[in-house]
């Protein structure tokens, strides 16, 4: 009988130990078969900040934001490393040749960084989200990125 109740009572325990919550960040996957360099661009308390570069292996996935997301809106730019190609967009911001963290998108050329077009995410109010990058053409010709949130 003991046993039984000890079973009982520590089972709640047991379940709560082995669950744990759902993580929330901004992931890219990379469904292409080569090496591909990505950045992000986001609104941060301060203003403007672009962050790069992320180097995704083809069919992986990697983390560029950990948590919750505090931003409606995100901005990705992404290259091939092997083929050339890039995953871009309508919204100018400034990156570099190697590692960088950019405050501010305006004046890129005169403050010494390369100026690139951003792909716009509109999360809502998603907890997180993840980008797919792909090799199929999307409805511009453009290569496809998807975006899809999880509360």
């Amino acid at each position: 009988m003991r046993v039984s109740l000890a079973m009982i009572l520590l089972s709640p325990l047991a379940l709560a130990a082995g669950t744990q919550a759902a993580k929330a960040d901004f992931r890219v996957c990379n469904a292409t078969q080569n090496l591909v360099g990505v950045a992000i661009g986001y609104r941060a308390n301060a203003g403007w900040v672009t962050e790069g570069w992320w180097h995704v292996e083809g069919s992986t996935c990697k983390t560029l934001i950990e948590g919750p997301l505090s931003s409606r809106y995100y901005y990705l730019y992404a290259e091939d490393a092997e083929r050339g190609g890039r995953w871009d967009g309508q919204i100018n911001m400034c990156v570099a040749e190697r590692e960088f963290k950019i405050a501010g998108v305006n004046d890129c050329f005169a403050r010494g960084f390369q100026r690139s077009g951003f792909q716009e995410y509109d999360t809502g109010d998603q907890g997180s989200w993840m980008v797919q990058l792909t090799d199929e053409p999307g409805a511009d010709g453009a290569n496809a990125v998807t975006g899809t949130g999880t509360p």
